[in-house]
């Protein structure tokens, strides 16, 4: 057993799990920002309902999820000290903002809007989910800065062996940076639109009394699916020319990789310095996968006198087309994060040198426990969440008033 090829199986299992709650995550509470500004500006309780509705579903999400961040950093620890040890002092900067400015206060405005339904002006209620909304945002920022070093080192010196932050601002103008950000927005929200439509899709088709909630978040998420994969697209198709030059290996042959590759080779020592081909299978797939969730536009125009209700078969494509995101997404990590093998830094740090010594026995049962750890949660968050989405929105538990008279029994007015 190699234990380098059973710690990069761990952090892969780890970091892509993570990652699907993430873009659901961050894609929901968009949504949510909207649906709860919606119901404080016009007053309509069916906003309010929806935001209620939608925002237990995002809370199981949350929760769950910070399960597996808590994992993927168990595993960074353990299994990647050389990458610790060596580019720490870079590396490190971005997620200790990211974990003490970002995560504390996301999660803090999180639990002030969970318990202050009822309790606090309805004002100060939204300004605590717009606050969760920004802190969320603010993390992944921070996250793909780390992220984008490793793509691409910069603004550092090394020292002693040891790699030292020079300039700060450097970090942030990253060329891999700014882009790949934009993508990962985009796909969040394309997975929180698919989700939601796929959701209301599944409600209307099986006909449940909340036909008129459930008619307006099929609205919604269709049209935020339909205008993000058209960002995604965008962004996604942009990155090839900064990617490209600030990584000559990740998308082919040319003159620029052949000497880059002499270049290594001469400094670190002969060896195989191309990317595997699942990067480029990777890649290959997830560009499929856009194109075919660029179909979406096709719905809208159904959209007018509820076709797309009438005709039924367009609520069944959204509903099978609901995994496509998601797989996309981890396509679309397997493309960046293997395209820069085999560093672990861009040219400065092979994966070799920066996985920790742990014996072949101990990194095996290292990964068949996190793997079923996270497997458990994974499949704990799909059952709660269908579970409570199936329930509908007549009374979910998410700002029910307390006392016997949860809910306000007259119907819910009909959203245009």
């Amino acid at each position: 057993m190699d234990p380098l090829l059973l710690a990069r199986l761990q952090f892969a299992t780890t970091t892509s799990l993570h990652f699907l709650f993430v873009v659901v995550t961050l894609g929901l509470v968009t949504l949510l920002v909207g649906l709860q500004t919606a119901w404080a500006i016009t007053g309509n309780p069916a906003y309010e309902r929806l935001t209620r509705f939608w925002g237990q579903l995002y809370v199981i999400n949350y929760v769950l999820g910070i399960g597996t961040g808590l994992l993927m950093e168990f595993q960074f620890g353990l299994n990647w000290s050389g990458l610790s040890r060596y580019v720490g002092n870079v590396f490190g900067a971005p997620l200790a903002i990211e974990t003490l400015v970002a995560f504390f206060l996301e999660s803090t405005f999180l639990g002030m809007w969970i318990f202050g339904w009822h309790r606090l002006r309805r004002g100060v209620h939204l300004a605590l989910l717009w606050g969760v909304a920004l802190t969320a945002y603010a993390s992944a920022f921070w996250i793909m800065v780390a992220n984008a070093w490793l793509q691409h080192p910069v603004g550092y010196e090394v020292r002693d062996g040891v790699a030292h932050l020079t300039d700060f601002g450097a970090l942030l103008t990253n060329p891999t940076l700014g882009l790949a950000f934009g993508h990962v927005v985009a796909a969040a929200l394309l997975t929180g639109g698919m989700l939601m439509a796929a959701v209301s899709a599944w409600h209307l088709i099986r006909r449940t009394p909340d036909h008129a909630l459930f008619r307006a978040s099929l609205r919604i998420g269709l049209v935020t699916a339909a205008v993000s994969i058209s960002l995604v697209q965008g962004f996604g198709f942009a990155q090839f020319g900064p990617v490209g030059q600030a990584q000559p290996t990740k998308f082919g042959g040319g003159a620029q990789r052949d000497a880059l590759v002499a270049e290594w080779a001469a400094r670190f020592g002969p060896g195989d310095y191309t990317p595997p081909v699942l990067a480029d299978v990777g890649l290959g797939f997830m560009i499929l996968i856009g194109f075919l969730l660029g179909g979406l536009w096709l719905l809208l125009p159904l959209l007018w006198r509820d076709w797309v209700i009438r005709l039924r078969f367009p609520l069944w494509l959204v509903l099978l087309a609901l995994p496509l995101p998601f797989v996309a997404v981890i396509l679309g990590w397997i493309a960046r994060e293997v395209g820069r093998q085999p560093w672990v830094a861009y040219g400065l740090l092979s994966t070799e040198r920066a996985v920790s010594p742990v014996a072949p026995g101990v990194m095996l049962a290292s990964l068949i426990g996190f793997t079923l750890l996270l497997g458990g949660l994974a499949v704990a968050n799909w059952v709660l969440f269908a579970r409570h989405a199936a329930r509908g929105a007549a009374d979910p538990a998410l700002g029910r008033r307390p006392g016997p008279a949860a809910d306000d029994p007259r119907p819910v007015p009909v959203l245009g």
